[in-house]
This record gives structure tokens, C-alpha cells and sequence, in this order.
């Protein structure tokens, strides 16, 4: 017997719901009483209040902007992800050049980076994009290359001995088999896009809710900083929330759910 949605959702989320809703009051009281300075942590009705009365310029200007560059870059990500890790399981040759580039990647602090893709590619939109893309490729590369590494000696066997090829192999049973570890990887990758596209527009941006930011901390308006950082955060959790749907219902259909 399935349970009801409200009561599925109380049994999954109910701790978390609590748990916000904790800090949420100790956060507000602790503001209001002056423990805190509001012009350090302005109190969540504060935060609330600079959304509702900034709504037009986040949700018609900035938001529009960062979701622009999230997107382009995440498809970037994906295409760039899914082929570099399927060429890499392909061919150990490709392994061997490409992974330890993939790793140094990794490990170059984007603050460094995005001067040079501003002088590359100015204030635009690629600026943004290259950054996203420097973020969130490397997780989607590795869930595609780790899947399809761990992809069943068994199934591989049964084929075989039906004279299938490897792209037989590739399509019937390697990609299936990945599709956990991919989804994996996704999910962290939409979430690193949020966080390029805020980097780049904090450090070269002129429209996003990361230059909102920025713009807002140099005045000290502290609740309009916090209000951008809270739609950021929202659209983090939009976005993987997303993917595990889609997940979901893949998987579901797939009979691996």
C-alpha cells in the first residue's frame, strides 16, 4: 500500500524541516535581541522583506542572466563530460593523454583563471561560460568513465558468445550499467554551474546574482547581499532536485530503481 505524498514527504524531510525551521528562530531571535549585528547577519524576515521589495530587478534582470550562463555551461558540461569519459573507456591511448589534464584542471584556483578568460573573452557571456564549464565538466567525466569501467563482466560474457561488437557492447550494456554513475555526477555538476556562474560573475560580471552580490557587500547592504545568496542557493537545490527526477523516472523505467 503506497502512503500518501504528505506523509511520505513528513517521514523523508520531516527532521530537515525542523531542523530549518530551528535555525531559522535562533537566527531571528538572536538578531533582534542584538546578540548579532544586523549589518553582519540581517534577520531572515529582513532577508525576506529586501527579496519581495528587490523582486523585479533579481527576477527580471539577475536571475534571467545567471541562468543563462548556468545552462549554457552545464550543456557544455554535459556534451563535453559524456564524450570525453565514453572516448577515455574507448580508448586507453586517450586515457593515458587526457586524464592527467582532466586532474591538473582540477586543481588550478579559478580566481586565477578568470582574469585570463575575461582578457580572452571580455565582460560577455563566454567569460561566464568558461568558468561554469571549468567547474562542472570534471564530475560528469568521471561518473561516465567510473560507470562504464564498472559496467558487468557477466553481461559482457553473455554477449560475446552472441558474437556482438563493441559498440553492441558499448550501447547494450555499458552505457545501461553507467547510468547510476553518471546521474551521480550530475547531480554534483548542476550544482557546481550555480557556483561558476556566481565566481565568474563576481569577478567580471555586470549582470547575475553573483554581481548583485558583489555590488550589494561593497555598499554594505547586507540583507540585499543575503537575498541574491538565498535565489543562488534555491536555485542549487532547483537544479539537483531536477536531476533526481529525472533520475528517478530513467531508472524507474529501466527497471534499476
Amino acid at each position: 500500500m503506497k502512503r500518501a505524498p504528505f506523509k511520505e514527504g513528513s517521514r523523508r524531510y520531516g527532521a530537515f524541516l525542523l531542523l530549518l525551521l530551528l535555525i531559522l528562530a535562533v537566527w531571528e531571535a538572536s538578531v533582534r535581541s542584538g546578540y548579532v549585528p544586523s549589518f553582519i547577519l540581517p534577520a531572515p524576515s529582513v532577508v525576506w522583506t529586501a527579496l519581495v521589495q528587490n523582486a523585479g530587478l533579481l527576477l527580471g534582470t539577475h536571475l534571467p542572466a545567471t541562468l543563462e550562463e548556468v545552462a549554457v555551461g552545464c550543456l557544455m558540461s554535459l556534451v563535453g563530460g559524456i564524450l570525453l569519459g565514453i572516448g577515455m573507456h574507448l580508448s586507453r591511448t586517450l586515457e593515458k593523454a587526457l586524464y592527467p589534464f582532466i586532474i591538473i584542471s582540477q586543481t588550478i584556483p579559478l580566481i586565477a583563471l578568470s582574469p585570463i578568460f575575461i582578457m580572452w573573452f571580455g565582460y560577455s557571456l563566454w567569460s561566464k561560460v568558461a568558468v561554469v564549464f571549468l567547474t562542472a565538466f570534471f564530475p560528469v567525466v568521471v561518473g561516465v568513465y567510473d560507470g562504464l569501467a564498472k559496467s558487468g563482466g557477466a553481461y559482457k560474457e553473455l554477449l560475446l558468445t552472441m558474437g556482438a561488437n563493441r559498440r553492441q557492447l558499448l550501447v547494450k550494456v555499458g552505457i545501461p550499467l553507467a547510468l547510476p554513475s553518471f546521474f551521480s555526477g550530475l547531480k554534483l555538476s548542476v550544482v557546481y554551474c550555480v557556483i561558476g556562474a556566481t565566481i565568474g560573475e563576481w569577478l567580471g560580471g555586470t549582470r547575475g546574482l553573483g554581481y548583485y552580490s558583489r555590488r550589494m557587500a561593497g555598499s554594505l547592504h547586507s540583507a540585499e547581499m543575503f537575498a541574491a545568496i538565498a535565489l543562488l542557493s534555491g536555485l542549487g537545490v532547483v537544479l539537483f532536485l531536477a536531476v533526481r527526477l529525472l533520475e528517478h523516472q530513467i531508472l524507474k523505467k529501466r527497471g534499476s530503481n
